[in-house]
């Protein structure tokens, strides 16, 4: 191999994919765009009072008397009047 030749391997070898710089500008103003905005969100957290832990409410059980439990419409306030389909266990 020649003086020459060893010089084009090199040129070829070091020469920048214009690609790769874009791609590596891209990623690095992207990563940079998220760092700034975790900082403002932690900062907006840090400013903010503390807030008390979300209590769960509870619900008190209604109690129905037996005469008011049946509206009249079968299936809309409870349990289904009947099935609505076949019971599969009888065909096993």
């Amino acid at each position: 191999m020649t003086k020459k030749d060893r010089g084009r391997a090199d040129a070829r070898f070091n020469k920048a994919d214009s690609g790769k710089i874009e791609r590596d500008a891209a990623l690095k103003a992207v990563t940079d765009n998220m760092a700034k905005l975790k900082a403002l969100r932690l900062a907006r957290e840090a400013a903010e009072p503390l807030r008390p832990p979300a209590t769960v409410k509870k619900t008190r059980a209604k109690s129905k008397k037996p005469e008011e439990k049946g509206s009249g419409i079968g299936g809309l306030a409870g349990e289904p009047t009947e099935r609505r389909t076949p019971d599969l266990r009888l065909f096993v």
